[in-house]
């Protein structure tokens, strides 16, 4: 079945939203990751994407907030973005057809490679504070 439709409402968000991390928690490479940060707050997770999508695709201001932060930590490197990008993708064009579809796959892209750059930077930065102390 061909997407028809563009993202235009709320229930748009969440079955893209809900869709996408349903992959994610099942993909062998990025999924361990995902659950183990998450643990048993999915439910509080996906309530955060809703709202983070809305915000920035329907232009609903409902989500406030860094989306940088929760992500400095974690264990992972260009690999885990490039996956996390195509199964974004792959749901987007799976459900959804049009120019806000076209921006959220542009908005993830972009996201990703930002979190992956800071991630790194924040990486050598601490690895360059240790090795001068």
């Amino acid at each position: 079945m061909t997407p028809q439709t563009d993202i235009t409402t709320f229930d748009d968000i969440k079955l893209l939203v809900d869709t996408f991390y349903s992959k994610v928690q099942k993909d062998e490479f990025i999924g361990p990751i995902f659950n183990e940060k998450i643990g048993n707050r999915w439910p509080e997770h996906l309530e955060k994407m809703y709202r983070f999508w809305q915000t920035i695709l329907l232009e609903v201001h409902s989500y406030s907030g860094s989306p940088f932060p929760p992500h400095k930590q974690l264990p992972v490197a260009k690999e885990h973005f490039d996956r996390w990008m195509e199964i974004f993708t792959k749901t987007t064009d799976s459900l959804f057809v049009g120019p806000l579809a076209e921006e959220a796959k542009l908005r993830a892209k972009n996201m990703a490679e930002m979190f992956n750059y800071k991630i790194d930077y924040f990486r050598n930065l601490e690895k360059n504070q240790t090795n001068n102390s």
